[in-house]
């Protein structure tokens, strides 16, 4: 446990190191291509506000979007654009040579790659967590099933159906088509 959070600490400070000095590195360098090309100082740092700041942004929006099951195409194409701007503006910068342009790249790629690495990661456990509060964290609560209810069922009523009255050896009907002679008065029975 005590291990666990000497790492997650360890992990905490080298993320703010490499962020800040990157996030630094590529500021600057959007900073100073923008007053390079004629634009005043204070849209200079406003051009990397919004580049390097939206890089996060949609990196956050992006997690938000796949956690929510929500499409996610526009978002990662916005990501990828201020992604090239952040890296065409170390680049320009940069000496005009192959390992000018790499080294130049450096920040805004490890920049880039530490977004990726936060934002793909599980969240944290809060500082002070016991190791039930960790379980808690990684395993989702079950929803409580519930049965469904047993139908109602409406009692059966049974009624007593008459019985025929039995016929004894006596009583033989006669055949189909003979009118017994006590219905001579049926009609179509013979006179």
């Amino acid at each position: 446990m005590i291990r666990q959070r000497a790492e997650n600490a360890v992990k905490v400070l080298i993320l703010l190191a490499i962020g800040g000095m990157a996030g630094a590195a590529a500021f600057t360098h959007v900073h100073d291509l923008t007053v390079a090309h004629g634009q005043p100082n204070w849209i200079g740092w406003a051009n990397a506000v919004a580049v390097e700041l939206m890089a996060i942004y949609l990196g956050l929006e992006i997690r938000s979007r796949r956690r929510n099951g929500r499409p996610v195409g526009f978002v990662g194409v916005l990501l990828v654009a201020f992604s090239l701007l952040s890296l065409a503006a170390q680049v320009a910068e940069a000496e005009p040579t192959v390992w000018g342009w790499i080294v130049a790249a450096v920040p805004s790629l490890a920049f880039l790659a530490l977004v990726k690495v936060v934002l793909s990661s599980a969240p944290a456990a809060p500082v002070g967590a016991d190791d039930e509060d960790l379980a808690a964290v990684d395993e989702p609560e079950p929803e409580p099933v519930t049965a469904d209810p047993e139908p109602v069922r409406e009692p059966v009523v049974y009624t007593r159906v008459p019985t025929p009255p039995r016929l004894g050896p006596s009583a033989v009907l006669p055949p189909l088509g003979v009118v017994h002679p006590s219905r001579a008065g049926v009609a179509g029975g013979a006179r």
